[in-house]
């Protein structure tokens, strides 16, 4: 069989059919629909037996903590009657130590009872540590594709941290160097191997992370009497975001808010040699938050299941150097040693909660495990080797991403700055007509609304003006 770049990526659908299991077109709707709601439902267990599943697999449960140090020290820093409470989702007290084991127990679960002797994620993240270890649960080989390094053979030291971890629980690691043939090589492996394709985008992966949203509702019930009114999640790829609004929903807390936070890293290109090593943050920022937002197709499965606009209310961004300096702060004041992608939404929920009324309810959805490579010790002296410099100050006046990280001097300096939810729709549609669409049927329209969590007089008017201006 060809194996040549050209010829592997033409028999990508067919590969994707069989390594997932999943028939998309059974879905697909006239024009731009899809039925979102058909794909999860039928291809994916109910919540209830999805709670067994990871319970049997030692994945879910874990402990919800009030953070109430960090509560009043924000409270002394508000206005009178405002400061919120900020409770964390202790993730980091899974097997692997993040919420993946979540994502990864429902795709493990899947592949061993379909037959496969095996299973492939391609993953920089904790993602491949989840996936290895629930594997070995199951008794499944796995192999984890990583994008390492930059063309020096240079690897950041919290991925190569990742890569350790993986390789702990038995998996085969393959690392390359930034670029497209890390989407050639999972296709090669998959078409090869016969095994299971755990993306990160299937319905299982999204399904996983549903039962993070029913446990924060029933906790926060059991404990405080009352459900969440914010819930602050760090924003990637959108599975995050996508399954815990979705446990949220399925629980009955219709009316909490979600938060979506990343880093901001604007300016830097995620797929460029040079800038590859000039973010301290792997995951979690701009690079991925943004696209996966307004093209969240553009994953390596035909329909993304992680669809976040569908489910964010706001969109803050947070820098470098508040997640550091909130990542020091929670190991100081609360002695939970965690980061640094989980620390993404702490960060930001520091800034809103002294926005918000002090009887309020704030969670931070979840922590993920640390260790020499994510330790912002290793992190900051890596970003010094390569030429960016580290400074105390205001975050908002002088960070620069790739060329600068600024640490607060004080806690009153943590902030946030907000993506408009329009812009986001704007380019999601902004898209579509520069792909040639010209009309919107009013099946079309029903699905846009739903897909951009918005109404139809929203979703026309910012067509007709994108329309005017060309």
């Amino acid at each position: 069989m060809d194996k040549s770049y050209r010829a592997v990526m033409s028999r990508k659908n067919e590969i994707m059919k069989s390594s997932v299991g999943i028939d998309y077109s059974e879905f697909e709707r006239d024009g731009i629909v899809f039925d979102y709601e058909e794909l999860m439902t039928k291809t994916a267990p109910d919540i209830s037996e999805v709670a067994e599943i990871q319970k049997e697999a030692g994945v879910g449960c874990t402990p919800l903590v009030e953070l109430k140090n960090i509560s009043r020290l924000v409270r002394s820093h508000a206005k009178k009657g405002h400061g919120a409470h900020i409770f964390v989702k202790d993730e980091a007290a899974s097997l692997s130590g993040s919420f993946k084991d979540r994502r990864a127990s429902l795709s493990m679960y899947v592949a061993k009872d379909r037959g496969f002797d095996g299973v492939i994620a391609a993953t920089s993240g904790n993602y491949g540590a989840a996936v290895a270890s629930q594997a070995a649960r199951r008794g499944l080989k796995c192999i984890v594709l990583q994008e390492t390094f930059d063309s020096r053979g240079m690897g950041q030291p919290e991925i190569l941290e990742k890569g350790r971890a993986c390789e702990s629980y038995g998996a085969e690691v393959i690392q390359l160097s930034v670029g497209p043939e890390l989407f050639y090589y999972l296709l090669r492996l998959l078409e090869e191997t016969g095994f299971f394709n755990a993306s990160l985008y299937t319905p299982y992966g999204i399904a996983g992370v549903e039962t993070l949203g029913t446990e924060i509702v029933n906790q926060c019930r059991e404990q405080l009497g009352r459900d969440p009114d914010h819930v602050v999640v760090t924003h990637a790829g959108g599975g995050n975001l996508t399954g815990t609004s979705r446990g949220l929903k399925k629980a009955g807390a219709d009316k909490c808010k979600i938060i979506a936070a990343s880093v901001e890293l604007t300016g830097l290109h995620m797929a460029s040699d040079t800038d590859f090593n000039k973010k301290s943050f792997t995951t979690g920022h701009t690079g991925f938050g943004v696209p996966f937002a307004v093209a969240p197709d553009r994953s390596d499965v035909p329909r993304n299941a992680a669809r976040p606009l569908r489910y964010m209310d706001k969109y803050v961004l947070v820098t470098q150097g508040e997640v550091f300096f909130a990542t020091e702060i929670l190991a100081r004041l609360e002695g939970m040693q965690r980061g640094p992608a989980g620390n993404t939404s702490l960060a930001a929920a520091i800034a809103l909660a002294r926005e918000l009324p002090e009887d309020e309810v704030m969670v931070v959805q979840e922590t993920e495990y640390t260790g020499a490579g994510k330790a912002p010790s290793a992190q900051l002296t890596f970003a010094k080797n390569q030429g960016i410099e580290v400074m105390r100050g205001d975050p908002r006046k002088l960070d620069s991403p790739g060329e600068r990280i600024v640490i607060p001097q004080d806690f009153s300096q943590f902030s946030y700055k907000e993506i408009p939810m329009n812009r986001l729709r704007t380019s999601y549609l902004k898209r579509l007509l520069t792909e040639g669409k010209e009309s919107f049927t009013d099946q079309e329209m029903q699905f846009l609304s739903e897909e951009l969590h918005t109404d139809s007089w929203t979703i026309k008017r910012i067509i007709e003006e994108e329309s005017r201006n060309g």
